[in-house]
């Protein structure tokens, strides 16, 4: 006899699981299908990885710091065994927390590949053959995988994603990373500090280019200090490798050829979505991506899909606010997404963290729009700490001072972001947050500093 469920939910990464924890929560019978480890790329080859290792990169710059400030130390020996070995540790430790909560929830998993028949049921194929589940509903959360962009040469030479990054044996002498958003610049800062000779090819105009411009400015001088070469602007044409060395030949705006020499290469040219789980079925497509409505739901009847296999955002976070909502619509629980107040991090060397429109994005939608910003020059707190080297910015508009937007560049920025995000869930002003008391000193401050400038230059006009 095939077994039923309600919900069967094909994906165990945070907008996967996050959906069956909490469809389990309404009391609704769970499978959640997994063919690798539970946690998806963010806990097992991304968002954790990476920032294990960023907290090794920041101890170690912390420490040459220091030497500044008469804290002298010996020369400092990296062991990246030990390194790995604790990013392994804090991995395997979340991983075996998201087992524990299933398991508590009564939730099935099975560990194969999930994929939707047209019939609605669910085919599982695992080691041991094809199990058929029936499904009342599916929720879709196959996620992404890096994209490689058809270099000539690149099929050649051994190059790794972020899939293997994080695994490689020894600290690189020298990488050039392909791709200057989110993923590249995190890792940049990562092999920076770890001695390595990091340079950055980007196509756009700047690095993190979907980011707010200023702030993009300020990361690049940043980072410069560093010692890390960027070249944007800058195509790749082809890929080569003499004697174990990489030779990236790229053109640059005013298509002047230069190659640039590594032993590590690295592809951070963005993701692709995972469609294995729907290929048996037709789905409305937006670009490569699934469609769906803001209920989460696809043109497939009881067919729901969240995370990157949708596009949008792809962030751990966004995904799994969509699980909610997936998981609420194919319970019973009316709910729509929300994507207005989205908080977006990147947790580069300083880090930038943003909520909301930018001030380009709110001229463009015909807004009324002030911004007002505060540099971390004149936060106590920023310069006891020796991180003066960022700001808050806050965009609202010029009528009723409602907050609209922020951006964040400087250390902890992404542990504050979640204050102007609620501000804006309450269509908070800014007259209000000139109102907050905050404590002294704190970094945190600094986005009452800016509203308290903004509320003057208000008064002002009135």
């Amino acid at each position: 006899m095939m077994t039923s469920y309600d919900i069967v939910v094909i994906g165990g990464g945070p907008g996967g699981y996050v959906a069956a924890l909490h469809a389990a929560e309404l009391g609704k019978k769970i499978a959640l299908i997994e063919p690798d480890f539970l946690g998806g790329t963010c806990l097992n080859r991304g968002c954790i990885p990476s920032k294990t290792l960023l907290k090794h990169a920041e101890i170690i710059d912390n420490i040459e710091k220091a030497k500044d400030w008469g804290i002298e130390v010996s020369d400092i020996v990296l062991s990246f065994d030990k390194m790995k070995k604790r990013k392994n540790e804090v991995i395997e430790r979340l991983r075996g927390g998201i087992a524990f909560l299933l398991k508590q929830g009564k939730i099935d998993v099975f560990n194969g590949f999930g994929s939707v028949q047209e019939n609605g049921d669910v085919a599982v194929k695992t080691e041991a053959g094809v199990e058929t589940i029936q499904a009342s509903k599916i929720i879709v959360a196959t996620g992404s995988t890096p994209a490689v962009p058809p270099i000539a040469g690149l099929d050649t030479v051994v190059f790794h994603t972020s899939d293997t990054i994080f695994d490689i044996a020894d600290i690189p002498a020298s990488i050039v990373i392909i791709g200057g958003g989110v993923i590249g610049m995190e890792l940049a800062c990562i092999f920076s500090s770890l001695k390595t000779k990091v340079t950055v090819i980007e196509a756009a105009d700047r690095i993190v280019p979907t980011e707010d411009a200023e702030a993009a400015k300020l990361l690049t001088k940043m980072l410069k200090k560093k010692g890390i070469v960027m070249h944007t602007k800058s195509k790749v044409q082809s890929i080569s490798e003499v004697d174990g060395v990489k030779l990236v030949t790229c053109s640059d705006a005013k298509d002047a050829m230069f190659t640039v020499e590594a032993d590590t290469l690295l592809i951070s040219t963005g993701r692709r979505p995972n469609l294995s789980a729907t290929n048996d079925i037709k789905l409305t497509m937006n670009g490569p991506f699934i469609q769906v409505n803001d209920k989460m739901e696809t043109n497939y009847p009881n067919v729901y899909a969240v995370g990157d296999v949708i596009g949008g955002w792809q962030l751990a976070h966004a995904a799994s606010a969509e699980g909610v909502v997936a998981a609420n619509n194919a319970a019973g629980v009316a709910d729509a997404i929300d994507y207005k107040v989205m908080p977006r991090c990147i947790y580069t060397f300083p880090e930038i963290a943003s909520v909301g429109l930018m001030e380009e994005e709110a001229k463009k939608q015909g807004i009324d729009v002030r911004v007002e910003k505060f540099d971390f020059a004149g936060s106590g707190k920023a310069l006891s700490a020796g991180e003066p080297d960022g700001f808050t910015k806050i965009i609202y508009e010029a009528k009723y001072g409602e907050i609209i937007g922020a951006v964040m560049v400087g250390s902890h920025v992404t542990e504050m972001i979640s204050e102007a995000s609620a501000f804006m869930y309450l269509e908070g002003t800014l007259d209000e947050a000139a109102k907050m008391i905050h404590p002294h000193p704190t970094i945190a401050e600094t986005f009452f500093e800016a509203a308290v400038q903004g509320v003057h230059k208000l008064r002002k006009i009135e």
